[in-house]
C-alpha cells in the first residue's frame, strides 16, 4: 500500500484514479483514438552489467504480446498466484511479471524489496503457484537458514532468468521448492525482453540445460561471429532474433541502434549460443565476457557450471583479468554457503583433472557479495575493475 505522503512531482494511485473521474466519455474516446499500438510506451534502461546503461524504447505491441506469450509458456490462468520479488521498473517485473499476469487474469503478489525470508513467507501465506527471480535470488532463498520451515508445496511454476541459470540451482528449485514446472526465459531489454523460454511440459533435461525455444512469432538464428553466416544446428555463434519483440531503438543513440539491429531487422544480442535441431538453445557465454588466454578462447559459463557442482559453493562468477604473458588469465570470485570452508588450494585441486588446465582459475577470491545492478544482476565488469586494482594490474591493462 502506497503512503499518502508521496514525493513532490509524483502521483499516488488514488490520485490518478481520481483524475480519471474528471475526464468525460467524449474526451476519453478522442484520446483513445489518438493512440497507436506501435507508440513507445516504456523506456527501459539496459541493466549495465557490461557498461553504461542505454535507454531502450519499447512499444505497447512489444510488451503486451511478449507478456502474453510468456504467460502461455507457464500455462497461466485465473487460478494462478505469482510472487514477484523482482522490481517492476525492470523488464522482469514489468513484462514477465505484470504483463504476463494481466493478460491471463493471474493474481500478483509483489514483494516490495527482496528479502529471502519475505519471499518464502509470501509464497506460504498467499499460497503462490508461481515464483520469479534471478539465480542469485533463488540461491539466497534455498540457502536461507529458515528455508525448511516454510511450506512451498503450492508452487508449480515460475521463471528463473536475468542472468545465466546454473543447472545445479535449477535442479534444487525443482526438487526443494516443488517447482516441477519452473521455466527458464532468455532475452534482453532490447527484445521486450524474452526471446526463448522453456515450456512446462518440456523434459526435465531440456528445462535445466537449455533456455528453451523461440516464443511464438519470434525468429532466432545463430551466426558466425566472424563472417555473419547462419550456422547449422550444433555450432556455436552469436544469437540473433527478429520479430514483434525487437525494440524501436535506443533513445537518442542512432549509431548504437544501427549497430544492434541490422538492415534486415535482426537484433544482434552479443550472446554466444548453440541451437539444436529442434530449436532449443544453450547460452554458452557473452562475446564481451569471453576470455582469450594465450590464443585459447575460454567461456566463463563452462567454468562456472563446473564450480557449481562443488557443494561448498553457493555462487561463483568467472571473468578475465590482464596478464603480461598470456594476454588474460582466468579469475573466479566465489561465494561460499553458510558455514562452508574452502581454500584457494581446495578449489584448484577440485578443478585438476576435471577441466582443462588452462581453464583452471589462476586467481581465486572469496567474497561475501557481488556488485549488483538495482534489478539483481551481477556486474562482472566491476568485479574485473576491482581485481585489476587489488592485483595491481593497471599497467598491463593500459599497455
Amino acid at each position: 500500500m502506497l503512503k499518502r505522503n508521496t514525493p513532490s512531482g509524483m502521483l499516488n494511485f488514488e490520485d490518478i484514479e481520481a483524475q480519471g473521474e474528471k475526464v468525460s466519455d467524449a474526451e476519453f474516446a478522442v484520446l483513445k483514438q489518438s493512440l497507436d499500438v506501435h507508440e513507445v510506451i516504456n523506456m527501459q534502461y539496459t541493466s549495465g552489467t557490461t557498461g553504461f546503461p542505454k535507454g531502450v524504447m519499447l512499444t505497447h505491441y512489444n510488451i503486451v504480446n511478449n507478456g502474453f506469450n510468456i504467460g502461455e509458456c507457464m500455462r497461466f490462468s485465473e487460478n494462478d498466484r505469482l510472487c514477484i520479488p523482482v522490481p517492476f521498473f525492470h523488464c522482469f517485473g514489468c513484462v514477465l511479471g505484470v504483463m504476463a499476469c494481466v493478460t491471463h487474469a493471474t493474481t500478483m503478489v509483489p514483494v516490495e524489496i527482496f528479502v529471502p525470508e519475505k519471499v518464502l513467507q509470501a509464497v506460504e501465506t498467499e499460497k503462490c503457484t508461481a515464483l520469479h527471480g534471478v539465480p542469485t535470488m533463488f540461491i539466497a532463498e534455498l540457502d536461507h537458514p529458515t528455508f525448511e520451515h516454510y511450506d512451498l508445496s503450492s508452487l508449480r511454476t515460475g521463471i528463473m532468468a536475468g542472468s545465466p541459470c546454473p543447472i545445479e540451482v535449477m535442479k534444487r528449485v525443482i526438487r526443494d521448492m516443488h517447482c516441477d514446472e519452473i521455466t527458464i526465459a532468455y532475452g534482453q531489454t532490447e527484445s521486450s525482453p524474452v526471446i526463448t523460454q522453456t515450456r512446462t511440459d518440456d523434459p526435465i533435461e531440456l528445462r535445466v540445460s537449455t533456455v528453451g525455444r523461440a516464443l511464438p512469432q519470434v525468429e532466432v538464428k545463430i551466426i558466425d561471429i566472424e563472417t555473419g553466416e547462419t550456422l547449422p544446428p550444433g555450432k556455436q555463434g552469436e544469437l540473433c532474433t527478429r520479430g514483434y519483440h525487437v525494440m524501436e531503438g535506443y533513445y537518442k543513440m542512432e549509431a548504437a541502434t544501427e549497430k544492434a539491429i541490422d538492415s534486415d531487422n535482426w537484433l544482434h544480442t552479443g550472446d554466444l549460443a548453440i541451437m539444436d535441431e529442434n530449436g532449443y538453445c544453450k547460452i554458452t557465454g557473452r562475446i564481451k565476457n569471453m576470455i582469450i588466454r594465450g590464443g585459447e578462447n575460454i567461456y566463463p559459463r563452462e567454468i562456472e557450471e563446473f564450480l557449481y557442482t562443488n557443494l561448498a559453493i553457493a555462487d561463483v562468477q568467472v571473468y578475465g583479468v590482464p596478464d603480461r604473458k598470456y594476454g588474460e588469465q582466468v579469475m573466479a570470485a566465489i561465494k561460499l554457503k553458510e558455514g562452508a570452508t574452502l581454500t584457494e588450494e581446495d578449489v584448484t585441486s577440485f578443478c585438476k583433472g576435471q577441466i582443462a588446465n588452462y581453464k583452471i582459475p589462476c586467481y581465486i577470491k572469496f567474497v561475501d557479495e557481488f556488485p549488483m545492478t538495482a534489478s539483481g544482476k551481477i556486474q562482472k565488469f566491476k568485479l574485473r575493475e576491482l581485481a585489476i586494482n587489488e592485483l595491481k594490474l593497471e599497467d598491463i591493462e593500459s599497455s
